[in-house]
């Protein structure tokens, strides 16, 4: 099982720390679902399911060729509605690459992360910037709030 903060050598990416969640991700989904007033269906549930399972960045159509193998039919725009509600929720979030594309990860459950996107070639390298999440915690503790999620991405090119 991966430890806490530990990065995939592959893609830069925190893995995902089992013992840091609290509250189950499709209790955290369906509290989502509910409050649009929509249901939690079997293709949400196996969408929702090949997200957590991924271990590197992604992108929409990976998610649906993957619900595809379970024999589950979903259509491509479940998976990008899905995606939206799941980043909507916190479970994952969307990396912006250039002004058409974006890919995912999956943050619930995982240290907060730091990003350096170079946008000429769509590397992804994780940052670990102490100095920015003091600099959060200074923030919170003066407008006397409790982060729940950080995100900080540099979009860049050489």
């Amino acid at each position: 099982m991966p430890r806490k903060g530990a990065t995939s050598a592959k893609s830069g990416v925190e893995e995902i720390d089992a013992m840091a969640i609290i509250e189950p991700v499709c209790a955290v989904f369906r509290r989502k679902l509910k409050s649009e007033g929509l249901k939690y269906t079997p293709e949400r549930a196996q969408v929702l399911d090949a997200i957590v399972r991924q271990t590197t960045l992604f992108e929409p159509d990976q998610i649906v060729s993957e619900v595809k193998k379970t024999g589950i039919r979903v259509s491509k725009a479940t998976v990008y509605r899905t995606i939206k509600l799941l980043v909507e929720a916190g479970i994952i979030q969307r990396v912006p690459l250039d002004a058409e594309g974006a890919v995912y990860h999956c943050v619930f459950g995982r240290a907060p992360s730091e990003l350096l996107v170079r946008m000429d070639t769509r590397e992804v390298i994780a940052l670990h910037v102490p100095e920015l999440e003091a600099l959060r915690d200074r923030i919170a503790k003066q407008y006397g709030v409790q982060v729940q999620v950080h995100r900080f991405i540099v979009l860049a090119t050489a």
